[in-house]
């Protein structure tokens, strides 16, 4: 139990959101469940949350002691009331999540429990999977990341080995990632690859394509395949060889068929005139290869995992469940 005494500059406000701004890290959901618990009192008597504080008041609040540590991304996860996850897949080495567009997958630069890895560290927690209390280093942890307006499977491990393993195979490129863009025009021919080199401007988060080889340009190989069109856009599959920044938007906009949407590499008019803010690109299909041995993760060898629908699809294509495809 913490006690807080009301001073001056905190008088007048409502009791719910001075808790709020005192203790941080409690869910808002928590923090009213509390307050009609009685496990938040004013001057030891239990009190709505609409009462305003009055200079002098003493605050009892009967909360752990986890929600009075500093924010950070570590803890952020404790914010997460009610987790946000859209789960492809789960067992007990890993979680395979459907991140939407907008969320980001780690705080950037700042700290934001609204992220991909505090909605699955919460989830895990509130199942009991995960106690963080008992661990002495480890917490669930992405082995890969997606832009914050890309969508598609990202995953996560539960535990230190499968972390490992799944590090050492993403390295290796022996999980195979697959992607569904929406192109302004027809790709020809209808399926090929990209290959070429890209240089990555970091100060300008800009890449660059390059036909030659040239200092700091790294080569970039993607395959493609056209899956339909429909009047000036085409549904097209894409297949990562290589994994650098940017690379199936740069590549296809250097090939000519920019991603509709994208505000760095594609076609400002377009982009105004269908109202696409954000680039049309969804990892949307996952295949663990695993051809060298994967330990407690061998089970996965050979399977594959996709997401049930993009937006993009279904709205400019007509494909509800990607099945269709």
């Amino acid at each position: 139990m913490k006690e807080i005494t009301i001073g001056k500059n905190d008088a007048g406000q409502r009791l719910d959101r001075f808790v709020g701004k005192a203790v941080p890290l409690l869910p808002e959901s928590l923090l009213q469940k509390y307050i009609r618990l009685k496990r938040i009192k004013v001057n030891s008597k239990g009190a709505k949350r609409d009462t305003r504080l009055c200079e002098g008041d003493v605050l009892s609040l009967y909360i752990n002691d986890e929600f009075f540590e500093k924010p950070r991304e570590e803890n952020s996860y404790l914010k997460v009331g009610t987790p946000k996850l859209t789960v492809v897949y789960e067992d007990e080495n890993i979680l395979l999540a459907d991140k939407k567009p907008g969320v980001l997958c780690h705080s950037a630069g700042q700290w934001d429990y609204n992220t991909l890895i505090a909605n699955i560290q919460a989830y895990l927690a509130q199942k009991g999977e995960w106690q963080p209390k008992a661990e002495n280093s480890f917490a669930p942890a992405l082995c890969n990341r997606i832009d914050r307006n890309t969508g598609g499977i990202v995953i996560a491990a539960k535990n230190a080995e499968s972390l490992r393993i799944l590090n050492d195979k993403i390295k290796d490129r022996e999980i195979e990632k697959f992607y569904l863009c929406a192109v302004t025009g027809t790709p020809k021919p209808s399926s090929g690859r990209l290959e070429n080199y890209l240089f990555k401007d970091a100060k300008k988060n800009q890449v660059y394509v390059k036909d030659k080889p040239m200092p700091g340009a790294k080569p970039a190989a993607t395959e493609y395949r056209v899956i339909c069109t429909k009047g000036r856009l085409s549904l097209v599959e894409c297949r990562l060889l290589t994994g650098r920044t940017h690379q199936i938007r740069v590549q296809m906009a250097h090939a000519g068929w920019p991603l509709l949407g994208d505000g760095k590499y594609g076609r400002e008019r377009v982009n105004r005139e269908y109202g696409e803010k954000g680039q049309a690109l969804y990892s949307y299909r996952l295949r663990f290869d695993f051809p060298t041995d994967a330990g407690i993760l061998n089970y996965l060898r050979g399977r594959e995992f996709a997401v049930e629908s993009v937006d993009f699809a279904e709205k400019y294509f007509g494909i509800a469940e990607l099945r269709d495809i």
